[in-house]
């Protein structure tokens, strides 16, 4: 670690706004910086000491430097309450409630390791509402008629996951362990309905009704054609396409039945 007064690595801190892999820009034409913001708890009182400290050396060194022996009146310090408002006079968001919140950023990427001091190579492990510590630089700076004191960003050093901030979810959150009950449930099948019948089957025959004077499966017998006379009571009834049973002739010389013959013999 650095003895540098003006360089301090902090505690356990919460980091929004992460763009530690990829330079980016708050605003069209101002140049793109890998930088974060860090969430320092107010209970930590040790590193907003150290931090307090480093400012203060910073500022000495301004007044020495780019500040050409004149401190300013109105030191502006990168350091803000989470508790307040912001520089525009909004709030902060709820996740800096209880805590300082400062914005550290670099030209140049740093590096970002694990708990073992490996370098982190999947870039979705590093994210907005983790948990990790930072080494700052504080500088002081003259722009445009602005001076104050900044913060440089240097290596990072990821110590635990926490909630995700700014929307982004997990993708068992999004879809759930089952596909999150995405697709579509065979209709239930009705009473007495028929499953569903696959391709080239032949559907099921209905079986026969019953009825108490008929049997269970047996043909119905059959009814007598438009404008028949039923059959009488012990008469077998005719079947289909059959001629209907001839009175027996009678010789009318004989008075015997002819049976075939000619008559009168």
């Amino acid at each position: 670690m650095t003895n540098e007064a003006t360089n301090v690595t902090t505690g356990q801190v919460r980091l929004s706004y992460v763009h530690l892999f990829q330079p980016h820009a708050n605003q069209p034409g101002q140049e793109p910086k890998y930088s974060t913001t860090i969430l320092i708890p107010k209970t930590d009182g040790a590193t907003m000491q150290r931090i307090n400290a480093a400012i203060e050396a910073a500022a000495q060194k301004g007044v020495s430097g780019v500040w050409k022996g004149a401190r300013p009146p109105q030191l502006k310090t990168p350091v803000w309450d989470g508790d307040g408002v912001r520089q525009n006079g909004e709030p902060f968001g709820p996740e800096c409630k209880g805590h300082w919140v400062l914005t550290a950023s670099s030209k140049q990427q740093q590096a970002v390791v694990d708990l073992n001091m490996n370098p982190i190579i999947n870039q979705t492990e590093v994210y907005s509402g983790m948990y990790a510590r930072v080494n700052i630089n504080f500088f002081a700076y003259s722009s445009n008629g602005n001076r104050g004191v900044g913060a440089g960003l240097g290596p990072v050093q990821k110590l635990a996951d926490g909630e995700p901030l700014g929307g982004r979810i997990s993708a068992e959150q999004a879809f759930g362990g089952n596909g999150g009950g995405v697709g579509y449930a065979p209709a239930p099948q009705g009473y007495d309905q028929n499953p569903p019948q696959q391709y080239g089957q032949q559907p099921p025959v209905a079986p026969p009704a019953y009825s108490p004077q008929q049997g269970y499966g047996q043909q119905p017998p059959a009814q007598p054609g438009y404008g028949q006379a039923p059959g009488q009571y012990g008469q077998p009834q005719q079947g289909y396409g059959q001629q209907p049973a001839q009175p027996p002739q009678i010789d009318p010389i004989t008075g015997k039945p002819l049976n075939g013959g000619i008559w009168g013999i």
